[in-house]
């Protein structure tokens, strides 16, 4: 058995985001067959507690939106141009000696990963991007940003189109990792709900203060 999250949406209230778990029997292997299986086991359990239409969020996805909206295939807008989300996370990581990696932005996104792993540079001490400096607190706020940002030019197109009660990333494991696309983009549709879509996307410090509310 494993447990996973559902992330739903908040349209009112203090927290942008209401996220429930489930237990469900987890399918070993890293064989797409097999997270196909686990991400169906995940909403079937959502579904019996009334979550009916969950999207996934990830290249697993069996619908070409939740891949669309993963964050290997997202475009970061940049001063210098439109960069892989998930390269532009890895290169803004700034280390106690090293960093932050400007040159990161045009690699791949496993490309990038892979070279910001390999780096022995220390601690991780913050972000930085277009010259400014971000705090690694709260802890998912910075790719949360990034993320909302490269999708603000499609936001009437997602308010028409996209209809889900929740979203999931079957690779999020909330035991071991911080960032999660599919929490990205609940926190997405609240904004856009609640009219501060682009002051959240315009401003980090006050979308890091709307995350941090409790």
């Amino acid at each position: 058995m494993a447990s996973r999250p559902v992330f739903l949406p908040a349209f009112n209230g203090r927290q942008l985001v209401q996220e429930r778990s489930f237990d469900f029997p987890w399918a070993p292997g890293f064989a797409e067959v097999q997270k196909k299986k686990n991400v169906s086991a995940l909403h079937n359990a959502a579904k019996r507690h009334g979550i009916e239409k969950i999207l996934e969020i990830s290249s697993k996805s069996e619908e070409e939106l939740g891949k669309r909206l993963s964050a290997f295939s997202l475009k970061v807008p940049l001063n210098s141009g439109k960069f892989p989300l998930e390269s532009v996370y890895q290169g803004s990581k700034t280390f106690e000696k090293h960093g932050p990696f400007p040159e990161v932005f045009r690699m791949t996104p496993r490309e990038a990963k892979r070279f910001i792993r390999e780096i022995n540079a220390g601690n991780l001490v913050r972000f930085e991007l277009d010259g400014k400096r971000f705090p690694l607190s709260p802890k998912n706020a910075f790719y949360d940003w990034l993320y909302i940002r490269a999708l603000v030019e499609h936001a009437d197109w997602i308010e028409k189109n996209v209809h889900y009660d929740g979203f999931t990333d079957i690779e999020f494991n909330p035991t071991k990792q911080v960032n999660c696309q599919a929490r990205a983009f609940a926190e997405f549709l609240s904004l856009l709900s609640r009219s501060k879509l682009q002051v959240a996307a315009n401003d980090f410090d006050a979308f890091a203060e709307m995350l941090s509310v409790v």
